[in-house]
């Protein structure tokens, strides 16, 4: 049964994949994840299905592609509704048919594979402007999954916390078996315009920092620390929303000042690297670049 996972950039759609691969009686087969913004439209049909030698200039080996990867487990496709309307085609007939032929290949291969699929576009409207084809659309979404961002799930926060916590004391090999409660207030209040990927950023920093067994206030970066000193200063301290800008892609209103601070330390968190700022805000680059305009940080 295939799934569709719609959400803002950065709410953790990977997360769910995992989870329902984890949670499915194909836990112990492969979960083959496969970004489609990440491939040139030319080759994306050699990596997904595959290919033959001598199928093209290059083509010196046969090629395993992603699907015959996956077989009897899932395949994880990220950002589904930014492929090309041939891809959309071919995906389409694997779905019906549960065959494909890798390029250059005149017999089809038969395989076993979940699809989960993930886009933070509204697929409906695309569908609506001729943009994605709606019976891939259907096909894709026999269920239907949307994340709200974080900042609209509050109880999800701790739990995202201790996740992360485990897995980076872990990867550092570090014993850090927890955190403050004044600094997961301070998480708590943060409006988390990266999403579950800018927490994610944030714990692992926090590990990174932490020299004993919780993580305290002084392990968190600033623009988390100061998050609500801005926001009481320009909403008045009444604890209303503070007179804003649109936050990163998409996010609930935060403070100009408060934004721009925000973007200069996670660019400097990034050692200057533009596109996995982007990545990690939940932005594309020319978002990026036009924010930095306009605040003068080019």
């Amino acid at each position: 049964t295939s799934v569709l996972i719609t959400g803002e950039s950065g709410t953790g759609k990977e997360l769910v994949a995992e989870a329902l691969h984890a949670e499915s009686p194909r836990r112990d087969m492969p979960l083959v994840k496969f970004d489609c913004t990440s491939i040139p439209e030319n080759l994306m049909e050699s990596e997904l299905f595959g290919h033959k030698k001598g199928a093209f200039t290059g083509a010196d080996r046969n090629r395993e592609g992603r699907i015959l990867q996956a077989d009897g487990g899932t395949l994880f496709l990220d950002e589904i509704g930014d492929i090309s309307p041939l891809m959309q085609l071919r995906l389409l007939r694997f779905l019906q048919e549960r065959t494909f032929y890798p390029v250059g290949e005149d017999r089809p291969v038969t395989v076993d594979v979940r699809v989960v699929a993930a886009t933070n576009a509204d697929l409906k409207q695309k569908v609506q402007r001729g943009e994605f084809r709606e019976d891939l659309y259907y096909r894709l979404r026999v269920i239907d999954i949307t994340l709200p961002p974080l900042r609209n799930r509050e109880g999800d926060l701790p739990i995202l916390v201790d996740l992360f916590l485990a897995r980076f004391s872990k990867r550092l090999n570090k014993n850090i078996t927890g955190i403050s409660d004044q600094a997961l207030q301070l998480l708590a209040d943060y409006s988390w315009p990266g999403n579950v990927r800018e927490l994610e950023h944030v714990v692992e920093r926090a590990c990174v920092l932490c020299t004993d067994d919780t993580i305290t206030t002084g392990n968190l970066p600033e623009e988390v620390r100061s998050w609500n000193r801005v926001a009481a200063t320009t909403s008045g301290g009444n604890g209303e929303e503070p007179s804003a800008v649109k936050g990163f892609g998409g996010s609930a209103p935060v403070a100009r000042e408060s934004e721009k601070e925000h973007l200069v330390n996670i660019i400097a968190q990034t050692d200057g690297n533009k596109a996995k700022a982007a990545r990690l805000l939940g932005i594309d680059r020319s978002t990026l670049y036009r924010k930095m305009k306009a605040y003068g940080l080019e």
